[in-house]
């Protein structure tokens, strides 16, 4: 018996519009689904034990010979994404010195905070990885955390954190141009073994279609539990996010791809490789 196809699912809300259509039955399909954070995600992708997966940008730029790209689809902003926040006890330019605590879930947010830190601002900072939750719960809670997903959505707001720096909309003010979190990528083994009779984009980009046209379901589910108003919600899925790989997103891509290269944090700058049909 032939094993299934295994799509990876971002276990955070921004994800919700595309992939709820998929898990409830409303477009079919026949892979099996797996969710788990970034970090996980793009681990598995390089152990092959996926062959299609939203995956953080900056897994795409460290081994781009593994994957090809899936046309028009991202999770990126064009201004305030709301849920990847720098929470500080002070001003920012106060930071210089001082050791911002970073999530181990995210490659891409972490390496955007080194690059603004360092090349925006001009501060010399340190960082160390653990639990933000846990930090503020128990032990020395830190001067400074980068807050990302669900997490950032319900610490925006901590009273003991009062300076707040929304990462897309620090870039976007730095360069003008979206950033983009998240793609989505297909395994190159994959396409090469013949294991994909299908564009796999193509369901995906039926999934956001059908999410971001049913704004009321994709309320409907999330605001149980979640710290955000309907209001808050609604301006986050469809303003705050941006689920399209469009030119300027691209721009905005290769950009940040450019000054990655450049801080020497990946090797060189990859070209964009999208899936097309063999």
């Amino acid at each position: 018996m032939t094993a299934p196809l295994r799509m990876g699912r971002i276990s955070y809300l921004n994800v919700l519009p595309i992939y709820h259509p998929l898990e409830a039955g409303i477009i079919p399909h026949d892979y099996e689904l797996v969710s788990g954070p970034p970090a996980l995600l793009n681990e598995m992708m390089g152990r092959g034990e996926l062959q299609v997966s939203s995956c953080s940008c900056f897994e795409y730029a460290r081994r781009p010979e593994r994957y090809y790209l899936v046309d028009d689809l991202s999770i990126g902003s064009h201004g305030s994404v709301m849920s990847v926040l720098l929470l500080s006890r002070v001003p920012v330019e106060q930071l210089d010195g001082q050791t911002i605590l970073i999530s181990g879930e995210t490659h891409t947010s972490v390496a955007l905070l080194r690059l603004l830190m360092r090349d925006r601002y001009g501060l010399a900072v340190d960082y160390a990885t653990g639990s933000v939750t846990s930090a503020l719960r128990h032990g020395t809670p830190p001067v400074a955390f980068l807050a990302i997903g669900d997490e950032a959505l319900r610490l925006r707001n901590h009273p003991d954190y009062p300076y707040r720096v929304d990462m897309a909309d620090a870039w976007r003010e730095w360069t003008g141009l979206p950033f983009i979190f998240g793609l989505w990528v297909i395994s190159r083994e994959a396409v090469e073994s013949g294991l994909l009779p299908d564009d796999p984009g193509e369901l995906l980009r039926r999934g956001r279609d059908w999410g971001l046209a049913h704004m009321d379901v994709i309320l409907d589910l999330t605001a149980h539990g979640c710290p955000l108003s309907r209001e808050e919600l609604a301006f986050y899925y469809q303003q705050g996010l941006t689920y399209s790989l469009g030119e300027r997103e691209q721009q905005g891509l290769r950009l940040f791809y450019a000054k990655l290269a450049a801080a020497g944090m990946i090797p060189t700058c990859p070209e964009l490789r999208f899936f097309a049909r063999q």
